[in-house]
């Protein structure tokens, strides 16, 4: 069987295109694309031309095999590795089955443009995912571009800057780009953003400048807890950045934050890569709802927060990688269900200030191992007419990573083992912008739904989260990490 060609192609079209990429599609006998892209083709292409169905990614085997035996290339929007059909193509049809013929990508295209290093441009998409998530990459004189939707993106970027305290930053909105119609625009700051009409293949140049009042949020993890809103119910700084530092995030792994409060636990694990993916549970409402909002500014939109009582709600989510709890420890089963759920040679942190809790804690260490560490965290603050250190309520945290199966293989366990990450943004959405846009979603968005899969469980609730001051939720204990007023 021929192997299928996958052919990238810009909006200079077939002038653009090099000398094998055009030997291909003369050649082929199905051509299967975007409208927009097989309008791009002479006549001279006289292969059978197919539009993308939508959905995608469920029809691409059959509609492959339909075609078996005969000669087929794919049109890809730019490179088709990049946000682009090539990664669906490749996990549903296997590498071996694809020949492919890179174009040029936007960000390429716009590099050069700009007299920007490819290698030091910081890269977001917006193609079928929330504006939102742009908030997590912006920092004091990084430059971005970013990936738009459509003609409405950069208006909405120019807003969530201005939003998130980076209206003097610059952008400017090159479209078109490699075609005869490419334009860049001039320089402008978010705060005086004219709103003008812009085409819908166009990219966001970004260079980031923060406003003099707004608050600095760092790439790692430990934000000011004046970023978020809160009951009480806060991790707080210093006792967060290390619970993060145990739960030692790394790239596409899920987190359950089982007891979240605020979620501070949860977004703060999803800012350390976009690939990262958590489920924050918290039983109360109210709580739930601020965690979204928390999520939403400080760029973690994908967090899902599940409104239940845990431990029942658990065995209905993903296998977690990291499990964190940080309320409820006194729960019944709440730990049992936590370790008995967790991925052979994933890791569970638990915080706790109450001794109840503590007992607990000491007993699963003596049982299972890891780290148990006592957290004093002290501020300085006035004393009369003096300075003394105010002392939080000390934190114990119990770290530990659970063992593999002898084989030497991940197990994995519960229902939802093979199930998608709920609320994760799929990693590379087809079509690479500027050329993703309403045209051919069937090529960008069908793929994946931001948001998919089993639906995230409330905290178990019956303590207050570690490193925290006392909130108003009713029967809590005192949360680990605070003072005579401490908080989550």
């Amino acid at each position: 069987m021929p192997p299928v060609t996958v052919v990238g192609i810009g909006a200079d079209g077939w002038d653009g295109l090099a000398g094998r990429s055009r030997a291909a599609l003369r050649d082929a006998e199905v051509v299967i694309g975007g409208e927009r892209q097989l309008a791009l083709l002479p006549p001279e292409c006289e292969g059978e031309r197919i539009r993308w169905p939508s959905p995608l990614r469920p029809a691409v085997p059959g509609l492959f095999a339909a075609h078996s035996g005969r000669r087929v290339a794919v049109l890809a929007s730019g490179d088709p590795f990049f946000y682009g059909i090539g990664r669906t193509l490749c996990e549903e049809l296997g590498p071996g089955a694809l020949r492919v013929l890179p174009h040029p990508s936007s960000v390429s295209y716009a590099c050069a443009r700009l007299g920007w290093p490819l290698e030091d441009t910081g890269v977001v998409t917006l193609v079928g995912r929330p504006a939102a998530r742009l908030a997590a990459a912006l920092h004091d004189g990084r430059r971005l571009l970013v990936l738009s939707a459509g003609s409405s993106t950069p208006g909405e970027v120019a807003g969530l800057l201005r939003d998130r305290g980076f209206g003097p930053s610059r952008m400017r909105v090159l479209g078109r780009l490699g075609g005869e119609t490419e334009h860049v625009t001039s320089p402008v700051t978010a705060e005086d953003w004219p709103g003008t009409p812009v085409d819908a293949l166009n990219v966001v140049a970004v260079e980031c400048r923060r406003a003099p009042d707004a608050l600095r949020l760092g790439a790692v993890p430990g934000l000011p807890d004046g970023a978020y809103e809160h009951d009480g119910q806060l991790t707080k700084r210093h006792v967060r950045a290390a619970t993060l530092a145990a739960l030692a995030p790394a790239p596409g792994e899920l987190l359950w934050d089982v007891g979240a409060g605020s979620g501070s636990v949860a977004v703060e694990w999803m800012r350390t890569h976009p690939s990262c993916a958590a489920v924050a549970v918290e039983r109360d409402p109210v709580r739930a709802g601020r965690i979204e909002r928390n999520a939403e500014r400080l760029g973690a939109p994908g967090l899902r927060v599940v409104t239940s009582a845990a431990p029942e709600c658990l065995p209905r989510l993903p296998v977690p990688d990291a499990v964190f709890i940080g309320g409820g420890l006194t729960a019944p089963g709440l730990l049992e269900a936590c370790w008995e759920l967790l991925r052979a040679g994933g890791r569970l942190v638990a915080n706790t200030v109450t001794l109840e809790s503590e007992a607990l804690l000491a007993d699963w260490h003596k049982r299972h191992g890891g780290d148990l560490v006592r957290l004093s965290v002290a501020h300085a603050a006035p004393v009369g007419g003096f300075t003394g250190w105010r002392q939080a309520m000390p934190v114990t945290q119990w770290a530990v990573e659970k063992g593999r199966d002898p084989r030497g293989e991940t197990r994995r366990t519960g229902p939802a083992a093979a199930g998608a990450v709920p609320g994760a943004a799929p990693e590379t959405p087809p079509g690479t912008a500027p050329e993703a846009t309403a045209e051919t979603t069937a090529e960008t968005t069908a793929e994946t739904t931001p948001g998919t899969g089993p639906e995230p469980v409330p905290e178990p609730g019956t303590e207050a989260e570690p490193g925290m001051e006392p909130g108003p939720g009713p029967g809590t204990e005192p949360g680990p990490g605070t003072a005579p007023g401490a908080d989550k």
